[in-house]
């Protein structure tokens, strides 16, 4: 009996363990999906209404990294901020200095 109740109890164990880590491959495979939309350009690349928009909304925080990703007409602009708290901020913009998303 003991050792019908300790493989049912390792059978168990086996499956949940095999959910989660499924679960986190597919979430890291979306999240590189999103990111792989995005070209890294450089900081001075950013559009000055976009900058402007930054200055304004954001005041304190500068930015860390900048990408962008649409083709003309339809670009969006996703910046990483850092606040003089030093804590990092994703921040997607369009064309227009928007935020969106």
């Amino acid at each position: 009996m003991k050792k019908i109740v300790l493989m049912v109890a390792v059978a168990a164990c086996v499956a949940f363990a095999s959910q989660s880590v499924q679960a986190s491959a597919v979430q890291t495979s979306v999240e590189n999906v999103m990111q792989d939309d995005f070209v890294k350009i450089e900081v001075k690349e950013l559009p000055q209404v976009v900058q402007d928009a930054i200055a304004k909304s954001y005041e304190g925080s500068t930015v860390k990294e900048a990408y962008v990703a649409g083709a003309d007409g339809a670009k969006k602009y996703k910046v990483v901020l850092v606040d003089k708290d030093l804590k990092e901020q994703a921040v997607v913009l369009n064309e227009q200095g928007e935020v969106i998303e």
